[in-house]
């Protein structure tokens, strides 16, 4: 990491150590006083290793586009997700989510760094999925940016929130079918065609299920002029858990 980026980084990691001195923080995943993510719940966590579709991420038989991706093609380039969406990660999620815990952000974004790093990406900037203006509102702040953010500096990423906004509000993509989380974000993203144009671009997101708004993101971003388009999020809601996890 070179000495700038550096500097930057661990200015950021001072203020949340410096909140988490003045405000004794409690584990993200079992609430354990002392830490925002515990050794325990870091044990607990389910990588998605081994062979799975070189596109869209799912675990397949061999590292190959699956049947989905070679009849209709994402407009990202590749989709991978951290860990699995269980246990203290799902608990961890709603936390900073609906709980205001914004430090975990940071936590979740340091256990992240690694992973990030072994994809070995050429990336130009970093997006975070934006909320509506009625979601962001009501919450505060966008969720996805407290670990894109860190997780951007971090990896020496140029990170651009603004690059990408949400035009349409949309329902939550919660209990909804896989068809209907692709109609529900169709075109309800823009990018901002001075920021994104000739750039290859990362948009992160919290939890992937089907891929569909991560897909309606990639979309928005090509056509805004994006070189190419990668896609990363925190977690995955794989086949076997349903489409009503998130």
């Amino acid at each position: 990491m070179s000495k700038s980026w550096r500097i930057k980084y661990h200015l950021y990691r001072l203020f949340w150590l410096g909140v988490d001195l003045l405000y004794p923080p409690i584990c993200g995943g079992c609430e354990k006083k002392g830490e925002r993510w515990c050794e325990d719940c870091r044990k607990t966590l389910t990588l998605i290793s081994g062979p799975k579709c070189s596109i869209c991420g799912l675990p397949e038989m061999k590292d190959e586009p699956c049947f989905s991706c070679q009849q209709s093609p994402p407009f990202y380039k590749t989709l991978r997700s951290w860990v699995v969406f269980e246990g203290p990660v799902r608990k961890a999620v709603h936390r900073i989510k609906y709980r205001q815990d914004l430090g975990l952000g940071d936590a979740l974004a340091t256990e992240m760094q690694d992973y990030a790093g072994q994809l070995k990406w050429d990336i130009d900037i970093v997006v975070p999925v934006p909320l509506g203006k009625k979601r962001f509102r009501e919450r505060g702040y966008n969720q996805v940016g407290l670990f894109a953010h860190p997780l951007a500096l971090a990896q020496e990423w140029i990170y651009a929130p603004h690059a990408l906004k949400r035009v349409r509000e949309t329902v939550s993509q919660v209990g909804l079918s896989a068809d209907e989380r692709e109609n529900n974000v169709r075109s309800a993203f823009v990018a901002n065609h001075n920021k994104v144009a000739g750039k290859k671009v990362l948009v992160i997101d919290d939890v992937s299920t089907t891929g569909a708004t991560l897909n309606s993101c990639a979309e928005a971003l090509i056509k805004g002029g994006a070189q190419e388009v990668y896609a990363l999020s925190l977690a995955r809601a794989l086949p076997h858990h349903g489409l009503k996890t998130v």
